[in-house]
């Protein structure tokens, strides 16, 4: 069944009204008509069936017929704190993420970031990275559109997580499988969960300090070297694994 989402102030009563690019994807790719069964969600977590009442220029009227709170999310908010890669890494690294079920992904400008975005190219940048976000979250069923943050420096980053419940740092130098399978035991319960991902060059030592220091986990994800774009989707997989009800 198709699935759209839609802002929370356009579900009036029992009906929602689909508007923007969705319009022209229902008439004219989909083609579909009023009788048609459609899923919506408002973006927060609430989820709708319902049946498409009217097909017009610029708008689509949805009647509800039954509503629900999303059952799809992970019971923690996961933050992935991802060191900016270089050419298209990062489209790969924010669809697989919301796939698998994070909650926020940032950006974050390292001592060995290969990449520079000037302010235009952010821009662009940041647009499609939250269209893909979006795709991403339409195609997996999720009850929420993961928000792409722009890029943040080392500094704001660890500020930002240091409002989480839980921050843990994946580390080549990082030792004990036991004491990292312990570690992710320990997020059940958990209400926000950062996890830090290095560029392509890895985290340099005055960040891993800094981190310590602020009270990230070190831990190891196995005795192989992972690619930048590995790194945080094998985190996440591990993390889904152990706190999907």
């Amino acid at each position: 069944m198709p699935r759209f989402f839609v802002d929370k102030s356009s579900v009036v009563g029992d009906e929602i009204y689909i508007t923007g690019g969705d319009v022209n994807h229902i008439k004219n790719v989909l083609r579909m008509n009023a009788g048609e069964e459609i899923s919506v969600s408002d973006g927060e977590g609430k989820d709708y069936f319902g049946v498409i009442q009217s097909v017009d220029k610029d708008r689509v009227t949805v009647h509800i017929e039954n509503s629900w709170n999303s059952f799809v999310e992970l019971p923690a908010k996961i933050y992935l704190f991802q060191g900016l890669p270089k050419a298209d890494k990062m489209e790969l690294i924010i669809q697989k993420a919301v796939e698998l079920g994070v909650y926020c992904i940032v950006p974050v400008v390292m001592k060995r970031t290969i990449v520079k975005l000037d302010a235009k190219k952010e821009a662009k940048k940041l647009t499609r990275w939250q269209g893909i976000s979006e795709s991403a979250a339409k195609q997996s069923g999720r009850g929420v559109i993961p928000e792409v943050t722009a890029p943040m420096d080392f500094k704001e980053a660890l500020d930002m997580a240091g409002t989480l419940d839980a921050v843990l740092l994946p580390y080549e130098k990082a030792k004990g499988m036991d004491e990292a399978r312990q570690l992710i035991r320990s997020m059940s319960g958990k209400k926000s969960i950062g996890i830090f991902i290095g560029p392509e060059g890895g985290f340099d030592e005055t960040e891993i300090l800094a981190a310590g220091q602020a009270g990230a986990h070190m831990m190891t994800l196995g005795r192989r070297i992972l690619r930048t774009e590995t790194a945080g989707l094998a985190a996440l997989s591990i993390l889904m694994f152990e706190l999907d009800l």
